[in-house]
Formats: C-alpha cells, structure tokens, sequence
C-alpha cells in the first residue's frame, strides 16, 4: 500500500513540475504601486534537495518518477530509525547517545523538507555536473560542525563549530551571532529558520533572513557602490530591473566568511541573485558566485522560494546565555583537568 501510495504522489510531483513550468511561462507577477513586480511577503527557501548533485546522476538535472519514490522511501527509513533511537532515550534517559556527538538537536526542530514541486537532483546547475568547481590551489578549506573543536586559526571563517574555547573569536560566526549558518547570502537551505522577508518601495528593497535577522537594504537604480576599502559581512548590494526580475549585484565582502562551503574568504566575491516571482506562491530565486580568488569557476544554483505566513523573532543566545556558558563551561573543565592531574 505504502509502495503505491509512495509511486502516486512521484507521479504526481513529475506532473505538477511539468504544470509548474508551463504556468510560469504564462504568469505575470502582480504589481506593486510603482509597477514593479511585487516580490513582497515572506518565504521559505528550505529544502531536502542537496545543493552538490551525488555524482551517480552525472549530467541528471531532475529525478525520475521511480527515482522521486524511492528517495520517499529513503527519507522514510531515515525518519524512522531517529523516531527509534529518540524512542530508547524517552524510556531511558540514561541511555547512552548514538555515536560520540550529542548533537546539536534532534528531528523535531528539523525543517528540512522543502514546500513544493522540486525535484532536482542538486541546487548547483552550473558547473553541468551540479558540484562544486575544483578549488584554487593553495586556499584553505574548513568547515567546522556541531561536533568537536576543528584545527584552525583566528579569523574563524565558517559559521558552525569553533576552533578553541580561549574566547569568543575561537568560535563560529554563527555561535558569535554575526552570521546566520543558513542566511549567506546566498541563502543556503539548512537545518532550521529558512526564512526571508522581501520588503519593497519605489527605490529600495530590503532582504530580512530570519537566522540572526541580518537586512540588507538593496538601492534600486543607477546607485554607485560604496568605496571599495569598506567591506562588509554582507556586502555592499545593488540592484536592477531585468523584465520581471529583481538582480541584486553584491560585492565588498569583507573576507572574514568563508567564500562558500567553507573555502576561503569572501574578499574577492561577487554575488548575483535574481529574484523572479513565477506564480503566487514562488520566488525562484537563482545565485551565481564569481570568485576566482577561491574557485576556478563559477558557480550557479536555483533555490524555489515558497510563501509561508510569517517570521519568528531569532533570539541566537536566547538570553545571551550562551557564549557565556560556552566559554565558562571550559574554564570548569580546565580546572578538573588541573585538579585531576595534581591529585595524581
């Protein structure tokens, strides 16, 4: 029963993919009261698609019906085995965690599913294998994680993890709450709080990520950048009309984020998204990274955007608690260390 049920809705993705596409070459994006396309509202970029394509699909850009059912299939088990294994903690608390990681956060907070009819087999559709371009020879590659400390130097580049617990600079941009790990930009579909706001007047728009509810204020026009020596955590955006599209152009990055999947800096990036609004509830939202400073080529994704109902206040340490506890939770692990080794 599963199995055809499972193999109804592939069917019915591939179908609804088809009827998405050729609706969207017959819509027109309403209007906002200077007549622009109104790209207004909130929407959610989460997705369970990778953003690199698995190499067994090669050149593949989409999944097959039967491809579509058994990733259901895939995703069915792996819910299950984390209900099993959240199951033999509720009844016994005491019971040792799956592995050496305690993990960040169990499913329940998960929100990767993505709201929609995508089915590709990656995010990345340039370079044509949907991965990663090669790595420019000589830049450094570090991504940290929820598990243990990584090697690595200040400036602490990627977003999840730490290098040290001396201070706060040994720490993720996002533990920092600088960076959202998930918020870019570009956005890249994560965990949790896929989310951002568009807001629009004549001149401006205004981009609000949920995590760490960074804005950038986009000018709209013929707007000069700002002076080349002023870098950003963000950027520095403009933007443009191209036809029913929003591009927005970022550059001045100030090289203390990675450039993307954590390999080297931002300094030299350039960031182009383009927003285009391909019925009422989708923005298709398409990125290109031009960094030759890190990678030998460019690199293009479309990330649907879908419309949910609204953002959620991001409090990152919720009380400002946590970078505190971190760093005061080292010290007491220091002094047992110390007391330990002197009882010996």
């Amino acid at each position: 029963m599963k199995s055809n049920i499972a193999l109804l809705m592939s069917i019915l993705l591939a179908t609804l993919c088809v009827s998405a596409a050729q609706a969207a070459d017959s819509y027109t994006a309403p209007r906002t009261e200077w007549g622009q396309p109104d790209l207004q509202g909130v929407w959610s970029f989460a997705s369970n698609t990778p953003m690199q394509r698995p190499e067994r699909f090669a050149s593949q850009e989409f999944l097959t019906p039967e491809e579509v059912e058994k990733e259901i299939a895939r995703q069915e088990a792996r819910r299950a085995k984390a209900d099993a294994a959240a199951a033999v903690r509720l009844v016994n608390p005491e019971a040792p965690p799956a592995g050496d990681n305690t993990g960040g956060y169990n499913d329940f907070w998960v929100e990767s599913a993505g709201i929609g009819d995508n089915v590709r087999t990656s995010h990345i559709v340039y370079p044509l294998n949907g991965r990663m371009p090669s790595i420019v020879e000589g830049v450094k590659v570090a991504r940290g994680g929820l598990g243990p400390d990584v090697p690595g130097e200040r400036p602490v580049l990627y977003t999840v993890g730490g290098i040290a617990k001396d201070g706060p600079e040994d720490r993720g941009l996002s533990e920092r709450c600088i960076v959202g790990f998930n918020s870019g930009p570009p956005f890249n579909p994560s965990l949790y709080n896929n989310n951002v706001q568009i807001f629009q007047n004549r001149d401006h728009a205004v981009i609000l990520t949920e995590m760490i509810h960074d804005a950038r204020i986009v000018p709209i026009g013929d707007r000069g950048p700002i002076d080349e020596n002023i870098g950003l955590w963000s950027g520095d955006s403009r933007g443009h009309w191209d036809g029913d599209t929003l591009v927005v152009v970022t550059k001045n990055f100030n090289g203390r984020v990675s450039s993307f999947f954590g390999a080297g800096n931002s300094k030299n990036k350039t960031l182009t998204e383009r927003f285009t609004r391909v019925n009422m509830d989708t923005v298709n939202y398409e990125w290109t990274i031009d960094d030759p400073s890190t990678f030998t080529d460019k690199i293009t994704a479309i990330v649907p955007m879908t419309k949910v109902a609204q953002l959620y206040e991001y409090g990152c340490h919720e009380g400002n608690y946590g970078m505190v506890n971190i760093l005061r939770g080292e010290r007491i692990a220091e002094q047992r260390a110390t007391t330990s080794e002197g009882s010996n």
